[in-house]
């Protein structure tokens, strides 16, 4: 598996990818309002790495740099438990200059529970427009 920077022409797949994901992953958020263009909405400004194999996409990453944010992190549901989030997580850990920081979805159990395996601690819990989240922090090592 190969973790680089996206490409313009990762933009069709990664659309699907975003929108796929988030609705089998999020069965409580269902929106019909979710389109395609909402990938390029959430990653605006951000650096995105996309998880490669076989000359696919299958997962990114998008971090928000000044903060160290990590402000999303998808993998294609036929791809999940295949080490594909851990790569790009692991990869996104190589770029902070400073403690991590992400918010997850309090209902989202499965990816708290990788974040929690993958050393991240959650520090507070707040409220969006998706429901409650924890604010989670990855130290500097």
């Amino acid at each position: 598996m190969l973790i680089r920077p996206m490409t313009a022409t990762d933009l069709p797949a990664l659309r699907l990818l975003y929108l796929r994901a988030r609705q089998i992953s999020w069965p409580w958020l269902q929106d019909s309002s979710w389109t395609l263009d909402d990938f390029d909405h959430v990653t605006r400004d951000e650096r995105v790495w996309v998880a490669q194999s076989e000359a696919q996409c299958v997962g990114f990453a998008s971090v928000w740099e000044p903060d160290n944010f990590l402000h999303s992190l998808f993998v294609d549901p036929d791809c999940q438990g295949k080490g594909v989030g851990s790569a790009l997580l692991q990869h996104v850990h190589t770029t902070f200059s400073d403690t991590g920081s992400l918010k997850c979805l309090v209902k989202n159990e499965k990816a708290l529970g990788f974040y929690h395996r993958h050393g991240w601690q959650s520090i507070s819990q707040g409220t969006s427009a998706e429901g409650d989240y924890w604010l989670m922090h990855y130290p500097r090592r």
